[in-house]
Formats: C-alpha cells, sequence, structure tokens
C-alpha cells in the first residue's frame, strides 16, 4: 500500500514523502496511530498544495530577509554605555543590546542572529555580521559612544 507520511518515522520514510509499505504495517501501525494517510488522489493532491504553499513562504521569507539585509548594510546602530579613561567600556556591548537598538529605529532582529564573535569592550564603530536567513547576511556597524 502507498502511503503519505504526515511525520517522520524513523527507518520508513521522512514527512511529506510518499512510499510503498506492506498493507498490515500501513493500517495497523501507521494509519492507527496517524503517522500516515494512504496515498489517494486527493490526498496526493492536498500534499501538493501544502509543498507549493511552502514553497511560497520560503520564498517569502528570503524576500523578506534580503530587504532587511539591504537596509542592516546601511544602518549604524548607536549604542551608548558607561565608559572609562582609554575608550574602555564598563561591562560590555551585547548582542542583546545591539537587537534593543535595532528594535527602538523599528527594525526587528532576533539577538541569536547577530553574530558577535566576543562582546564589544570598546569605544568607536565594529562592523557586525548578522544572518538573517540561511542564504542571506549582511554588515552592520555598530557606533559605541559613551553616555
Amino acid at each position: 500500500m502507498k502511503v503519505i507520511f504526515l511525520q517522520d518515522v524513523k527507518g520508513q520514510g521522512k514527512q511529506g514523502e510518499v512510499k510503498e509499505v506492506s498493507d498490515a504495517y500501513a493500517r495497523n501501525v501507521l494509519i492507527k496511530k496517524g503517522l500516515a494517510v494512504e496515498a489517494t488522489a486527493a490526498n496526493l493532491n492536498k500534499l501538493e498544495a501544502q509543498k507549493r504553499a511552502k514553497a511560497k513562504k520560503a520564498q517569502e521569507e528570503l524576500e523578506e530577509a534580503r530587504r532587511l539585509a539591504a537596509v542592516l548594510q546601511e544602518t549604524v546602530v548607536v549604542v551608548k554605555t558607561k565608559a572609562g579613561e582609554g575608550g574602555r567600556v564598563f561591562g560590555s556591548v551585547t548582542s542583546k543590546q545591539i537587537a534593543e537598538a535595532l528594535e527602538a529605529m523599528d527594525l526587528k532582529v532576533d539577538k541569536r542572529k547577530i553574530l558577535l564573535a566576543e562582546p564589544i569592550k570598546t569605544l568607536g564603530t565594529t562592523v557586525v555580521p548578522v544572518k538573517l536567513h540561511p542564504e542571506v547576511s549582511a554588515d552592520l556597524r555598530v557606533q559605541v559612544q559613551a553616555e
């Protein structure tokens, strides 16, 4: 019997795959537990529609990431912090502070996407990479100023 997997099943198939399995296994295990459905014409059409919708959503996310990357390339984020003599910052500037400064500028970027190798500990401008999407990244200029 041909089935469409609704979830990953170890040793059998991944979600969205259409595979041939034994009738008994399909009826007694996969369909009964809701892990798969029979591969009828209606279910195959539904699967194709889901794949198209998923591809369209992925394309929209990629386009949004590219637009945001273009904006971030031109943006300079100013973070004010306490500093001592010689341009040393008390503490450090973290990705969370950069994300909050971006949000104040109406740019929503998750702090986990800001790739700081180590926190910024000096005054001045630093270029910080931001990975917005697996295919899209941008360089953000962060200017640290004393309060």
